[in-house]
């Protein structure tokens, strides 16, 4: 089944623009494909240090470069509760290997790091560029030129486009990202969210609050609401890097250690030394790029995609806009329904059908493209599915369930919540914005109201704490792109600005800054391009300017006189204590190189 024509319109547009760079792309692939870019070009010194800790078998293996030899890039640690499952897949890993035929080593592990702790934190300084360390981490390790494919191990905000980012830098390498899957239920995220209401309004205490957050992050596993980190999980599997039906199950299970053999033997399978050679190169095109994008908005996913697709993109030689994500977002209808767009989380969702479900409603509708490659193989068909642990403690799909489980969590594309996703794009006299409206009600999707200017997340809680924002407005907080801090998340103006909303005032967000992937029920005008410090004129805006946040029409302006606007000097902040402590120091580099958030905010530029 094809595309509907708009998709088709969309992608053939996308295709189009990015042409020269993809064709460059898919040029060097190619010749590094030809290079047997594996052992065989390696010196006896340099393959006697790649495998000395090997067996003798695997080392004369190794030698005749008859066997595939597997990479392991992991993201471990055991601070981060996504990421602690990850200790024990190497080995899984490793058996899975020698089963099939291969091997497989460590090539290296890549730094990850918790937005949840840093939250408000300098550290979250670091975050964003964050994302391009794990890309260069990923490269020293696959620089060896050992491998003939590789497996990525990760799951969080940063981690896994850094890994893709990678990934597609080694194009000619098969690819297949194995997650770890989702914490089991805990304290409801809704219940959560009132206690952290409570205790901004001083009606509660920290005891209570802390007691709150640990009976919701409790265990091992991605967070279950749906920001960033399963966001990441919906994209890799329905852009064809996750085996089918692997995204959402809980780890510590059979059937999750069986995922991650089965992984291991088909990244071996797909390999330049059998049958079915499948470089990572291939899979990531102009379709599977929109797959992934009609994807997030599908299933309400995280704002912060709308700067890491790009970027993700971009390394495939795929130069992917607002503009597309914003076009993709009319097409596509909102199916679930998952905290902060609901109040399920993705565990409810994955028991109501999951990918499966949704990927088969999204082609039958034709708001994906079927016919695209992925690890699995040919078409995205074969994902329509549920996985399921056999009798001999491998892996069994099954047809995903005909109907939903749960239809208030995932609805049919007939029943749609809502007939477009969600993401829209802003503009005006103040710049370029994202907004997500897809858990903003809508009388609250324009709020025309006086500005009240910050230079930082802090002196807005400062202000509400000293009950200074008691009265309709429109926070603009500027100075908080990636050329002035790094861009860090103001995830902690989400609670003040919801209880100022629960009390009947109208607010709204304007910011160069980013807000959480669990950006919630104030509408909020993020990563507004340019940024302040890039003479962006979000940092014109003055106490008192009448600013509109139209997420209707797609208008965001300061309805001030033009002749006056344009005058307006910008202002000289101090930012000398964003560049110290917590090593932002060491991330001046990438303060300076960073591009525009509609371009990736990377500092390795775009396509």
């Amino acid at each position: 089944m094809t595309a509907r024509n708009d998709i088709q319109a969309i992608t053939e547009r996308i295709r189009e623009r990015s042409r020269p760079a993809r064709e460059a792309y898919l040029d060097r692939l190619d010749a590094a494909a030809s290079r047997s870019a594996n052992r065989a070009v390696l010196s006896c010194g340099n393959l006697a240090h790649g495998f000395a800790v090997c067996a003798p078998s695997e080392k004369t293996a190794l030698a005749e470069d008859r066997i595939p030899n597997l990479g392991i890039i992991t993201s471990y640690n055991d601070m981060l509760s996504a990421h602690q499952p990850f200790e024990t897949f190497p080995q899984l890993i490793k058996e899975a290997a020698r089963e099939a035929g291969g091997i497989a080593q460590v090539a290296g592990g890549v730094p990850a790091m918790c937005d949840g702790v840093t939250q408000g934190q300098p550290g979250m300084g670091l975050s964003l560029f964050s994302r391009d360390v794990i890309a260069m981490a990923t490269a020293v390790g696959l620089s060896h030129n050992m491998f003939d494919a590789a497996v990525y191990l990760g799951v969080c905000d940063k981690i896994v486009p850094g890994l893709l980012i990678a990934a597609l830098t080694f194009g000619h390498l098969p690819a297949v990202f194995i997650p770890a899957g989702p914490m089991t239920s805990g304290l409801p995220n809704d219940e959560k969210a009132k206690v952290r209401q409570l205790y901004a309004e001083g009606k509660v205490g920290r005891a209570e609050l802390l007691e709150a957050e640990s009976k919701s992050y409790h265990g091992p596993g991605t967070c279950t609401f749906y920001g960033t980190a399963n966001s990441n999980q919906m994209l890799m599997e329905i852009m064809g890097l996750h085996i089918p039906g692997s995204s959402f199950v809980n780890p510590g299970t059979p059937l999750r250690d069986a995922l991650t053999r089965e992984a291991a033997k088909r990244a071996l399978a797909i390999t330049a030394l059998g049958n079915a050679y499948t470089p990572v190169g291939r899979v990531i095109d102009e379709r599977a790029v929109v797959n992934g994008v009609v994807g997030l908005h599908a299933t309400g996913g995280s704002t912060n995609h709308t700067i890491h697709l790009i970027a993700m993109a971009a390394a495939a030689g795929i130069t992917l806009t607002w503009q597309d994500i914003s076009d993709l977002s009319e097409a596509a209808p909102l199916l679930a329904r998952v905290y902060p767009n609901g109040l399920a989380d993705v565990n409810h969702f994955h028991a109501a059908g999951g990918l499966g479900f949704l990927i088969r409603e999204l082609l039958d509708a034709g708001l994906l493209h079927e016919d695209v490659r992925t690890v699995w193989g040919e078409g995205l068909r074969p994902y329509t599915v549920e996985a399921r642990l056999g009798d001999d403690g491998g892996v069994v799909r099954a047809p995903a369930p005909a109907t939903s489980g749960d239809e208030k969590v995932l609805a049919p594309a007939a029943k749609a919540f809502q007939p477009t996703g969600g993401l829209k794009v802003l503009s005006g006299n103040l710049g370029k914005a994202i907004i997500k409206t897809s858990a903003v009600k809508p009388e609250r999707r324009v709020i025309e109201a006086p500005a009240l200017v910050f230079d930082s997340q802090q002196a807005l809680n400062d202000a509400f704490k000293a009950g200074r924002l008691d009265h309709d407005f429109v926070a603009v907080i500027r100075f908080q792109g990636p050329k002035a801090n790094g861009m860090p998340e103001l995830h902690k103006l989400t609670t003040v600005l919801g209880v100022l909303q629960d009390r009947g005032r109208k607010v709204a967000l304007v910011t160069d800054g980013r807000m959480s992937g669990a950006s919630g029920k104030v509408p909020a005008a993020i990563h507004v391009t340019p940024e302040a410090l890039d003479g962006g004129p979000i940092g014109k805006v003055r106490d008192g300017d009448i600013v509109r946040v139209d997420a209707e029409t797609g208008l965001l302006e300061a309805l001030v006189p033009p002749e006056e606007f344009a005058a307006r000097k910008m202002p000289t902040p101090d930012l000398s204590a964003n560049g110290h402590g917590f090593g932002r120091e060491l991330f001046e580099g990438f303060r300076q190189l960073a591009t525009r958030a509609d371009h990736g905010a990377s500092a390795f530029g775009t396509a």
